[in-house]
């Protein structure tokens, strides 16, 4: 099944509503169908094997990304925020694209060879003009090609073929289930998993999607009141900038607020329960590789967690969830067996909406079709999933292995502590010394040995941070994800 599809599905079941943008000037369904088909001619006419996306959100990218699958390409969204040397190498991969960006970046795009649009003419060109022809297409080519954020090394470009997105629509949403008042606010950049999957998700549920471009508490607070939004997608530092805003916090329009992309402290989703208890909140896991979302805590996980007075149920609120339905899990060790609830390992996914596959590598998978996240977890009894943290982030102090984020868990439970990060540094004597960096909270106050100390109270003395410093800011991606190897690499140069 191909994305068109889906689009098709949207534009035939209830073609006059609003599904992209604002009430007042958004694009229908069928709008959205005549925009694409328009956009796919203009593809061909360029005679590009790709489209490039170097933008910011907006309407220009769902237009691109259903274009691109009418055409027959793939959809390429690029971080605009790279470095020049970074961005050039991503570029160079696509030289026979169409380049869709922001004016600053049509000279980049034009310097690369490539035929190149601004979003706005762009978006202009494809919803005027005489009405396209109608075609069909059923191919199962790569759809999108996402380059990972390179936290941790070079990125590498993630191949998403059209059945792996449309086997995760088709086994998590329920075809034109959404109202015709319900809209959808996502707040994360086109180059993100996150946004690709919101667009494809909502559009087949008939929700409407409105992009918040540039993050800010008190425009997203303002946009979900202005717009009556009743779905929303954040990132934990998204979140907790949120609930400590001094803005009119009051969104009783708000129905459901979907989480994840990053560890949300139990501190932060603990406050937001409080302050919006009429809302139904979801935290959702998942990777690139795997077409986004493979388990998903649930409202009702949120509320039982929350009225437990089971410690084993409360616990549950610090998980991502259960499996979504065509997914399985597996907790393996380092020599490839099974392990049982409880044990800690390397987390293994496996199922349809499962791409991993990289361009010029090819599929990332054992003879059974399972996938490795390089993410270590556990599983619980009752199959809930536990994140330990990235495989590659372990510090080992001793003889002992150290997730980081379990400090970091306790770190931001300190009310004086508004960011906080936990990182390894090499140790002559011990292998890694632990050093912890901690943003505070503008007004509040606490020093290194007092954080020190709360960690020691709730774990033992060899997971209390050797060194804690104080930053005004942490390295994060846009979208929320700590960068380990900047705060490693600042930290050792400060001790230069």
């Amino acid at each position: 099944m191909n994305l068109t599809m889906l689009l098709e599905m949207a534009a035939d079941g209830f073609g006059d509503r609003i599904v992209i943008g604002r009430r007042e000037d958004g694009l229908s369904a069928v709008a959205l169908r005549e925009a694409a088909l328009r956009g796919a001619a203009r593809i061909e006419a360029a005679e590009a094997d790709a489209v490039v996306y170097l933008a910011t959100n907006g309407p220009a990218f769902p237009v691109a990304m259903f274009a691109a699958a009418y055409a027959g390409v793939p959809l390429v969204p690029l971080n605009f925020r790279l470095g020049a040397e970074q961005l050039d190498s991503l570029l160079d991969k696509h030289p026979r694209a169409l380049g869709i960006g922001d004016v600053t970046a049509l000279p980049v795009l034009e310097r690369h060879g490539m035929t190149a649009l601004s979003a706005d003419a762009w978006l202009a060109a494809t919803t005027t003009g005489a009405e396209p022809p109608e075609r069909f297409v059923d191919n199962d080519i790569p759809a999108v090609i996402i380059y990972t954020s390179g936290t941790t090394s070079a990125p590498k470009g993630v191949l998403l073929r059209h059945g792996n997105l449309t086997s995760y629509v088709l086994g998590t949403v329920e075809y034109a289930a959404a109202g015709v008042e319900e809209a959808a606010l996502v707040s994360v950049p086109p180059y993100h998993i996150a946004a690709v999957a919101n667009v494809i998700t909502n559009l087949y549920a008939g929700r409407r999607v409105i992009v918040l471009e540039r993050f800010t508490a008190e425009e997203w607070l303002g946009l979900v009141r202005d717009q009556g939004i009743t779905n929303a997608l954040v990132v934990p530092t998204m979140l907790s900038r949120i609930v400590d805003s001094t803005a009119d916090r009051a969104i009783p329009s708000l129905r459901t607020l979907a989480y994840g992309g990053a560890p949300m402290p139990g501190a932060v989703i603990n406050r937001a329960l409080a302050l919006w208890p009429h809302v139904d909140f979801v935290n959702a896991y998942g990777l690139t590789e795997t077409s986004s979302t493979v388990a998903v805590l649930t409202p009702e996980d949120h509320r039982e967690a929350q009225a437990a007075d089971d410690p084993g149920a409360q616990a549950r609120l610090s998980s991502v969830g259960r499996p979504v339905p065509g997914v399985e899990i597996q907790i393996r060790d380092a020599d490839d067996r099974v392990l049982m609830p409880g044990q800690t390992g390397r987390i293994c996914v496996r199922g349809e909406q499962v791409s991993a596959e990289y361009a010029g590598v090819g599929r990332l998978v054992d003879d059974d079709g399972w996938f490795d996240t390089r993410d270590e977890g556990y599983l619980d009894e009752e199959g809930y999933l536990f994140i330990g943290g990235r495989r590659d982030d372990t510090i080992i102090r001793g003889a002992e292995n150290i997730a980081p984020a379990e400090i970091e868990d306790v770190l931001f439970r300190h009310p004086a502590v508004s960011d906080a990060a936990v990182v390894g540094i090499p140790d002559d004597e011990w292998g890694h010394r632990i050093a912890g960096v901690v943003v505070l909270r503008e007004g509040l106050e606490a020093t290194a040995d007092e954080l020190k100390d709360f960690v020691r109270g709730t774990l033992r003395s060899s997971k209390t941070p050797d060194e804690i410093v104080f930053w005004p800011e942490m390295p994060r991606t846009e979208t929320g994800k700590l960068v380990r190897r900047h705060v490693v690499a600042q930290f050792r140069a400060e001790r230069v």
